[in-house]
């Protein structure tokens, strides 16, 4: 790489970027020419040291990658990742082999996320900056993590590109989490795979779902639902939109051994699903409620928390008495107190009162800066109904 790029802040942000906060918006900075992925020098109005970092396009000018004044090079990228998949190491629960090897910002790699399944291993690129990085950290991360192949998606304007940039990746993987089994598709799944950050979530659900009657909603590829039939559950119905996740979910099933006349699986709309339940009268015992961001951006927070006031509603009065609700948001712009505020008001509009019973966020092996709020963007709850 060249020589860093200087650029320096219009007002004095030093103090949040030095506690570790990844991100300095183009409109902070003075006039900065860089190519994306080039190497930034941050200094502030005074023209000391605030930190280093790689240009980027769009409304982040710079991502910062470090507050001290080292180079960023290969060298510096393979110090990260290995620091990285250590602390995996010490953090992964007993008979797992999905984890999140890398976590963009958490890691301080910023637009770099890295999703192990078994010996294979999903890099996702987030941003052009990042992607003049990919070849050091898939370099890396092969090393350092011993992966037998490594695919890497990058995206650019709504599009994704897929593409194997070491070894072997089959088109379909089998990975464990806390023993129960579960189906990847690496090429066409969403995100990565799967959602690693919800393994906890997962396990919450195997443990309360003995006996109960349990609904999935935006299930994908059914792992809350196979982590409930494993507990114990004795009906499990999963919707989702999507037919092929659905078949993943019929799969998994069958995988761990659980009797198929015990799981349903419905291709609809949830909001117009949970429309023809309450026609029906139909209520579950337990419901797990994990849709897609509702906020991908800034602007649609308003329409939002307006989304997850009705399905809040909509599931609340569809829950037996005593029943739970494992309810989730992953939209980053929508902090964990206005969510909850919106559970608040779904309980108000369905005459029920709810129990806390838990709050949490996504699982360990996504480490989050204390800095950095934005970065931690799951928010779960646990609650019981009583009327």
């Amino acid at each position: 790489m060249s020589a860093p790029v200087e650029a320096r802040l219009r007002k004095d942000l030093s103090r949040v970027l030095r506690a570790g906060h990844p991100w300095v918006y183009r409109d902070a900075l003075g006039p900065l020419r860089a190519a994306p992925g080039a190497v930034v020098t941050v200094r502030d109005p005074k023209g000391r040291f605030v930190g280093r970092g790689i240009a980027d396009a769009g409304p982040i000018g710079v991502r910062l990658w470090t507050t001290r004044d080292e180079p960023i090079d290969a060298a510096f990228v393979r110090r990260r990742v290995r620091d990285a998949v250590r602390l995996r190491e010490r953090c992964m629960p007993p008979h797992t082999d999905a984890v999140r090897l890398l976590h963009g910002e958490g890691d301080r790699l910023g637009g770099l996320v890295c999703d192990r399944y078994g010996e294979h291993a999903v890099l996702r690129v987030d941003g052009a900056g990042a992607e003049r990085w990919l070849e050091a950290a898939a370099e890396a991360l092969v090393d350092e993590a011993r992966l037998s192949g490594l695919l890497a998606k990058t995206g650019r304007r709504g599009s994704t590109e897929v593409r194997v940039i070491h070894g072997e990746v089959p088109e379909e993987l089998e990975v464990e989490e806390h023993g129960m089994r579960l189906l990847v598709d690496p090429y066409r799944g969403q995100k990565t795979g799967l959602f690693l950050d919800h393994r906890e979530s997962r396990r919450q659900a195997r443990q309360l779902a003995e006996g109960m009657r349990v609904l999935n909603l935006y299930g994908y590829t059914g792992g809350f639902s196979i982590a409930a039939g494993l507990g114990g559950a004795r009906d499990v119905e999963t919707v989702d939109v999507a037919e092929g996740a659905l078949g993943y979910a019929t799969r998994g099933w069958a995988m761990n051994g659980l009797a198929p006349r015990a799981h349903r699986t419905i291709c609809a709309d949830v909001p117009r699903f949970l429309e023809e339940a309450a026609s029906q009268r139909r209520t579950w015992d337990l419901i797990v409620s994990d849709p897609p961001s509702f906020a991908p951006q800034k602007g649609a927070v308003p329409g939002a928390l307006k989304a997850y006031r009705a399905l809040h509603r909509s599931c609340l009065k569809r829950l037996t008495d005593g029943g739970l609700y494992l309810t989730a948001s992953c939209s980053s712009h929508v902090g964990r107190e206005a969510f909850e505020r919106t559970l608040g008001d779904g309980a108000e509009k369905a005459k029920v009162v709810v129990q806390v019973l838990g709050r949490w966020g996504a699982a360990p092996d996504h480490p989050r800066l204390l800095a950095f709020p934005e970065g931690d963007y799951l928010s779960v709850v646990l609650c019981r109904v009583t009327r």
